[in-house]
């Protein structure tokens, strides 16, 4: 049986410092998708082909490599609503929760958990936002100390996913997702801080005071370049038990996309079409 599964606190208070960081996930605070990271278990539970997976493997390469622009990351949102369409979401939930630790702890990078205890540790509130699915984002933010995250969600009728994205967490949803975070809580953006590593979050790296970009794509190298912002490499994945743990509690949050981990597959589809 899988153990609890770390979560986030419904409604952190504020910040000691009045202020919070804002962090993109893959690639930012983990080397590579935290969706296609879980593509074995799927598979092995049968959830997707083992052709399917061999093909994430690239697809993870490519991602690497290039990044996502904006009408790739919308072709790949609606194949992947249509290909988990009628997954349970019990299922997603249970392999998560039995994988997370082996799978996701060594993805961590050392700098991310350095940076991200360092907030902590000045009373900023943490904040992960993700477009990949609630139920992979949640347990990650909560291992790595965040205080919440917001991540995309798929609706849930009769406990399968309907193919209906309720609320996707991509571009300029996350601006408005920190912008809402900040009034809710009394800060001001010119005192946040923002870290990503794609040029798609730049709305987000725009809206605060202090954005900071990870591991750039090479647009948003560009952006950050021109304007004078920070640009930090990180590249050290080590496993979280060697930093400080957050609670760990039972519940999980309310349904979300775990399905997200066939992204690998029609993004193959897509750039092999258009190299042909």
């Amino acid at each position: 049986m899988p153990g609890p599964l770390p979560t986030l606190r419904p409604k952190p208070h504020p910040a000691a410092s009045g202020a919070a960081a804002f962090f993109d996930l893959d690639k930012t605070i983990i080397a590579g998708s935290s969706a296609l990271a879980f593509s074995r278990p799927f598979r092995r539970r049968g959830l997707i082909s083992r052709r399917a997976a061999l093909r994430s493997g690239y697809a993870q390469l490519l991602l690497v490599l290039s990044g996502a622009d904006a009408d790739t990351m919308d072709l790949l949102r609606r194949r992947i609503t249509a290909l988990c369409t009628g997954w349970e979401v019990a299922q997603i939930r249970a392999i998560v929760a039995e994988t997370l630790h082996d799978i996701v702890e060594p993805l961590v990078y050392a700098e991310a958990a350095e940076l991200i205890a360092e907030h902590k540790a000045n009373g900023d509130e943490v904040v992960v936002l993700s477009a990949s699915g609630l139920e992979v984002v949640e347990p990650i933010a909560a291992l790595v100390g965040a205080d919440r995250c917001l991540a995309t969600r798929m609706s849930v009728q009769e406990g399968r996913y309907t193919g209906v994205i309720d609320y996707y967490c991509y571009g300029e949803e996350k601006a408005e997702a920190a912008r809402a975070i900040a009034a809710e809580q009394g800060y001001q953006l010119s005192d946040c801080r923002a870290y990503s590593d794609s040029i798609t979050d730049l709305p987000l790296l725009e809206a605060v005071g202090h954005p900071t970009v990870v591991n750039p794509d090479r647009a948003l190298r560009r952006e950050a370049v021109q304007r004078g912002w920070p640009i930090l490499t990180f590249a050290d994945p080590v496993a979280l038990r060697r930093f400080r743990a957050p609670e760990k509690r039972t519940t999980l949050a309310a349904a979300g996309l775990g399905a997200v981990a066939l992204v690998g597959v029609s993004w193959y589809g897509h750039r092999r079409r258009t190299r042909g």
